[in-house]
């Protein structure tokens, strides 16, 4: 077998999920996506549920990428940066996609406490990394130090969660959230010099 066919198989899964959402969805789906046999795929994954748990891995990879790349020097900025790239539609149809598998991973979740527990993972990673920028800032003296790094991560990682559900399920642009949420949280975290020094 290719070294290449496990990568192709995710990929493949990947776009056979975004069109045909995970209730209805076959290894011979993904097979026809992949235009591999079905027999090839169960030559690497026994079931469509140890598939979804190895692709959900595949995911967290890429999740975990996005959000490191937003990395910057300066906390205000790396901060706009993360919820620049949550808060807005400027990637286009890659981005909702990935939203859009997400949200179907995001249903299976009660009732399979694998794909939770690794969905878990993706909050956690987000949670983590808000909290950092934040106590970062903090630290460096842009962000006052009567905010709470943890209480602001809860509110951010619930708001970009739901945003993207609301995306997905309804159609609703996320567009709108990004200058309203970044205003206000700057309100709650600059100093009043960096503050003023943004104006």
């Amino acid at each position: 077998m290719n070294d290449e066919s496990p990568t192709e198989i995710l990929n493949a899964t990947y776009r056979t999920l975004c069109k045909h959402g995970y209730a209805d969805l076959t290894l011979q789906d993904i097979a026809a996506e992949s235009e591999m046999s079905k027999a090839s795929i169960h030559y690497y994954y026994e079931s469509k549920n140890e598939l979804f748990v190895v692709f959900l891995e595949f995911l967290y990879d890429r999740y975990t990428t996005l959000i490191d790349s937003t990395d910057s020097v300066c906390s205000r900025e790396h901060l706009r940066s993360l919820l620049r790239m949550f808060l807005t539609d400027e990637e286009g149809r890659s981005e909702k996609e990935f939203r859009t598998a997400m949200l179907e991973m995001k249903a299976q979740a009660p009732y399979d406490d694998e794909i939770q527990t690794r969905l878990v993972e993706f909050d956690e990673y987000l949670f983590k990394r808000i909290r950092e920028i934040i106590s970062t800032g903090v630290d460096a003296g842009e962000f006052t130090e009567s905010v709470a790094p943890e209480r602001i991560a809860e509110i951010l990682t619930t708001i970009i969660t739901g945003s993207h559900t609301r995306q997905v399920a309804i159609d609703h642009s996320v567009d709108r959230l990004y200058e309203t949420i970044t205003t206000n949280v700057e309100t709650q975290l600059l100093t009043s010099a960096v503050a003023e020094e943004a104006q």
